[in-house]
């Protein structure tokens, strides 16, 4: 994190209690159900990273400093383009308005930070982020912080020793989630996640129907 916008420095966090969204246990209410289902927002992925990013690091009224600075943005579109970093894009039509993004390692994803610019888009970012999570075969998704908005979601926070036994777990499968990057194909094992695996429902202009997602989101293991 950094201390604001403008800081040259960055300085790692590592919280008490952590913030996880079981990806069994999210919480999909009848009025975001039918938001999602009617296709209220076209839902893309890594189709806009640099623009959801730089969303996320604008200062907004209720949020005047970020914790996002030049060196974030550029460690993780780098991380975007080895196929390791990822977003996910709410759209109004052409106006992006909402996403979030993250990072993928192994059967985890770790995100970092969402944004909305229209009612109910953040929410459904993450409602579509966790469809893909459960699709994929991913185990853990790490929020890092607790917010009011994410305990509504089904987040939960929980001792560090229990998230670093769920974070071991995720991390042993060696695989990523980098399909395309030739550097880490090596690394990649049987078992690893695939962030991927829910691009086979999407449409032409790669947006996954709402159908889909909550088809994904309610369906038992």
């Amino acid at each position: 994190m950094a201390d604001s916008r403008d800081a040259d420095s960055v300085y790692w966090v590592e919280p008490r209690r952590r913030a996880i969204l079981p990806l069994d246990g999210f919480h999909l209410s009848r009025s975001l159900k039918k938001t999602i289902a009617a296709d209220r927002f076209r839902v893309t992925v890594d189709r806009a990273f640099d623009r959801i990013i730089a969303l996320c690091a604008e200062s907004v009224d209720n949020r005047p400093e970020t914790w996002i600075n030049a060196s974030i943005e550029e460690a993780f579109r780098r991380l975007h383009a080895l196929g390791l970093a990822h977003s996910v894009e709410c759209w109004d039509g052409e106006r992006l308005v909402g996403g979030l993004y993250g990072l993928a390692l192994g059967r985890a994803f770790f995100g970092e930070s969402m944004v909305s610019r229209a009612t109910d888009a953040s929410k459904v970012a993450i409602a579509a982020l966790v469809a893909r999570l459960r699709i994929g075969g991913f185990a853990l998704l790490d929020c890092q912080f607790m917010t009011e908005h994410l305990a509504t979601l089904g987040a939960c926070e929980i001792d560090r020793s229990d998230y670093m036994a769920l974070l071991g777990a995720a991390l042993s499968a060696t695989g990523s989630s980098a399909a395309g990057a030739s550097s880490l194909s090596a690394a990649v094992a049987a078992g690893a996640a695939d962030f991927r695996a829910l691009d086979a429902a999407a449409g032409a202009d790669g947006a996954v129907p709402g159908k889909v997602i909550v088809q994904a989101l309610t369906q038992t293991s």
